[in-house]
């Protein structure tokens, strides 16, 4: 009997740990992405001052983009968004990240093979 209880809390751990890292492994959503660059889309349309607050979304974006899934579901869903939006001056938007202390390891670009981005 003391065999079987420990092979149930076995599978029970097996199975919490399953889950939780099945949830740990996609962290970042398009949600997330739109959320965090909404205050961006003023300046990727007209230029002029960066808000603060556009900023802060594209730091707490990439801090939260820790695995490569996260990169690339940021860089499919920036893609995504670039080519959605009218308006949207391509340039401004790949200089962004760098003007705003954060480096990242590709350009944001319409035709960027996000399954590339590691």
């Amino acid at each position: 009997m003391a065999k079987v209880a420990s092979l149930a809390v076995v599978c029970i751990a097996a199975m919490l740990i399953a889950i939780v890292a099945s949830h740990a492994e996609a962290v970042v959503t398009c949600g997330t992405v739109a959320t965090d660059l909404s205050p961006c889309l003023d300046y990727v349309r007209m230029g002029g001052a960066i808000p603060a607050m556009c900023c802060n979304g594209i730091r707490s974006l990439f801090s939260a983009a820790s695995t490569t899934q996260d990169r690339q579901t940021v860089c499919n869903c920036m893609k995504s968004a670039a080519g959605a939006i009218s308006g949207v001056n391509l340039n401004l938007a790949a200089a962004l990240p760098n003007k705003c202390g954060v480096n990242i390891p590709y350009k944001i670009s319409p035709s960027i093979d996000c399954a590339k981005v590691q």
